[in-house]
């Protein structure tokens, strides 16, 4: 609560409070109702503030609002896509608010007993989940010269070190702001949705051969590159670890007429091709789909093209005297062989640039843990990755076979009905979940002794369960820029509570 904004209630009280939702993304907003983001950028264009209201959100939405004040959701979880970019970029945010209704043809939304028309001001409390139907007056956080101290205590103490999830420069230097020690989860899917490389990106998933590919990616390379300059000139010499591409290949592609038609004139294409590869893209279960590594198993040019920006940043920032050392990390893993054929592909252009260009870069090439069976094939998948990060989104998901996005609906009766304690996706399951990052541990550092291990989930900044992750031997935690300070705190009372385990 320090380090957000929040209603001042001695101004307006909260008698007002029309519904709450999930609390996903702390902070106080108020705007104007948007229910497009067409409508969301003129209200910003015009000086005002822009409340996004929907059903659900893209990435590709966010990306576009980067000015936008709060959204407001029907569906999502705390783990869901919109609830992690919205923490990440450190706007408000409310999911899971099922009592409201949105009707996109009379341009409304309704709670029980009230209707709110597109443009009138609403209010949302990342922080409680709560939202008022009227404009209210905000506090700006106040970071004391005491807090400052404690996190400094904090710092001398702990063992772990805590880095962040971030994605841009404003990010990375939020992050490093409070005082993270390097980037634990950058998210290289974030950048391909921005609009000066998503048109290239589209080519390429629509092309029908290698060769267009390679001609569409070489768009996006010097794109690329420039987006891990300006992390590494923020980072210096801090570790940065990079995630290859993850999300499924049809989260790129459209889904309205307008943007379909304007696709297929772009390339020259004929609009029902467009229409059919959209559509041979969809798969009943994209989250256990054809993403992570399986994509570069399909297209290793690809990998071949981030390697190529990863590493020719990384040499040009060696030119201007730093010492970068990129980790370089390979999602969803399910198999040694699997995540060997890949590391092959990156270490060879890796090493194929550094002799071109006659220079020495230290890299390291590693495995995002984020499915049961790489847990309990640790040891194998060790012998080939000189790190292992612990996605614990994926993890949860995969282990409860429980879906991140979803679950909001029936879990609030898992609670009321002591069925579970905590939401899995916001507090760790020690008892499966950890059990399996235990093993994974365990056996990882049986595979290779000197093994770094990290976690870059959503748990990774929560306190009870950095507790855990203290106790089995991880090295590192990740999390949201504006959850690092709670996160270091965390890590030294951890190390307090683990005292026995340290070496006082």
């Amino acid at each position: 609560n320090l380090l957000h904004s929040e209603f001042d209630f001695s101004y307006k009280k909260n008698e007002n409070e029309i519904a709450k939702g999930l609390p996903s993304s702390p902070g106080a907003a108020t705007g104007r109702i948007c229910l497009s983001v067409d409508y969301a950028k003129n209200v910003i264009k015009q000086g005002q503030k822009a409340i996004l209201v929907c059903n659900d959100t893209s990435p590709e939405e966010l990306q576009e609002l980067k000015k936008i004040s709060g959204l407001l959701a029907v569906r999502g979880g705390m783990t869901s896509h919109a609830s992690v970019v919205a923490r990440g970029m450190g706007v408000p945010c409310v999911v899971g608010c099922r009592d409201m209704n949105i009707d996109f043809q009379l341009k409304e939304i309704s709670f029980v007993g009230e209707i709110l028309k597109e443009g009138v001001y609403i209010s949302i409390d990342g922080s409680t989940g709560k939202v008022y139907d009227r404009e209210l007056k905000i506090k700006a956080p106040q970071i004391s010269d005491e807090f400052k101290q404690i996190l400094l205590w904090a710092e001398k103490i702990a063992k772990l070190d805590v880095r962040a999830n971030a994605d841009n420069q404003k990010d990375a230097q939020t992050a490093l702001d409070f005082g993270a020690k390097g980037i634990g989860l950058c998210r290289t899917e974030h950048m391909f949705f921005e609009k000066d490389r998503l048109k290239f990106m589209r080519e390429m998933i629509i092309a029908d051969s290698k060769e267009r590919r390679e001609k569409a990616l070489s768009h996006i390379l010097p794109i690329q590159k420039n987006d891990f300059i300006s992390l590494f000139k923020v980072m210096k010499d801090l570790p940065v670890t990079i995630r290859l591409l993850d999300p499924p290949l049809h989260e790129f592609l459209p889904k309205d007429d307008e943007t379909i038609r304007q696709i297929a004139k772009d390339f020259g294409e004929n609009e029902n091709q467009i229409r059919e590869k959209i559509l041979s893209l969809k798969e009943f279960n994209p989250m256990m789909g054809h993403r992570g590594l399986r994509l570069a198993v399909t297209y290793p040019e690809i990998v071949q093209m981030q390697t190529e920006a990863i590493i020719t940043a990384a040499i040009e920032m060696k030119n201007y005297g730093y010492k970068i050392k990129p980790e370089i990390m390979i999602p969803l893993t399910s198999d040694d062989k699997e995540f060997e054929f890949v590391k092959n592909i990156v270490k060879s252009k890796a090493e194929e640039l550094i002799k071109n260009y006659s220079v020495k870069i230290t890299y390291k090439i590693g495995s995002m843990i984020e499915l049961p069976r790489a847990c309990l094939i640790a040891d194998r998948i060790a012998k080939h990755a000189e790190f292992f990060s612990f996605g614990t989104n994926d993890l949860s998901q995969m282990t409860f076979g429980m879906s991140r996005d979803d679950s909001g609906k029936f879990l609030e009766e898992y609670y009321a009905k002591e069925i579970l304690h905590n939401n899995p996706f916001k507090v760790l399951d020690e008892k499966g979940v950890g059990k399996l990052i235990q093993i994974a541990c365990q056996k990882g550092r049986e595979g290779r002794e000197n093994l770094k291990l990290g976690v870059c989930g959503e748990q990774g900044g929560n306190p009870k369960s950095i507790e855990f992750f203290d106790k089995v031997g991880i090295d590192y935690v990740s999390c949201s820029p504006f959850r690092v300070p709670v996160a270091k705190i965390s890590v030294a009372q951890a190390t307090i509570k683990n005292r026995n385990q340290h070496d006082f």
